[in-house]
């Protein structure tokens, strides 16, 4: 199965963490929890009648790993993509090798735009997967949104793009339904 590095800790990298890893690839989420869900208020989370940002991520980051995922309070410093996979470089000098890469970086995707990825108006171009230019990275959240800043969208974002991982490596629609526990 897959191995997949996964940049920034909100609802996207989270939400992509969780249902790759709860399909069996491997997840590495790598963000120091300073999303700016910390500083939000949620009213409008289908399901939620309202949480605090920082309730929500402490949720949710448990969530992602009680599924498989491993978070990693470190930074990346750059990243490198190629027809074969892809490389983070951590602030310690250490370099991370995996199939593919998702870029939640906010409203500021310096590594995404590291890479040449395509721009348009300070967004970076994805297709309907939230594949970018680079093949085998994705990007999700207000890097390819930047108006439109929604915890539950980017959740979408990285949900979408995980099952698009997961199709690939199939060779074939992976679809990830919850059924009830049967007696």
């Amino acid at each position: 199965m897959s191995n997949t590095i996964v940049i920034g800790d909100g609802p996207g990298g989270l939400s992509a963490a969780l249902f790759l890893a709860k399909n069996g690839a491997e997840a590495h989420v790598y963000g120091q929890n300073e999303t700016a869900m910390n500083h939000a208020y949620l009213y409008n989370y289908l399901g939620i009648d309202e949480i605090s940002g920082t309730d929500f991520q402490a949720k949710a980051r448990a969530q992602a790993t009680s599924a498989g995922a491993s978070i990693h309070d470190v930074t990346v410093t750059a990243v490198s993509a190629d027809r074969e996979g892809v490389t983070a470089t951590l602030e310690s000098g250490q370099t991370i090798e995996a199939d593919y890469l998702i870029l939640s970086e906010g409203k500021n995707p310096e590594l995404g735009r590291s890479l040449g990825l395509d721009e348009d108006e300070g967004a970076i171009l994805v297709d309907n997967e939230r594949r970018s230019s680079e093949p085998r990275v994705y990007v999700i959240g207000r890097s390819a949104r930047p108006a439109r800043s929604q915890a539950i969208i980017s959740a979408g974002d990285g949900a979408k793009a995980a099952l698009d991982i997961l199709s690939r490596e199939a060779g074939k629609d992976v679809k990830d339904w919850d059924t009830p526990p049967k007696d």
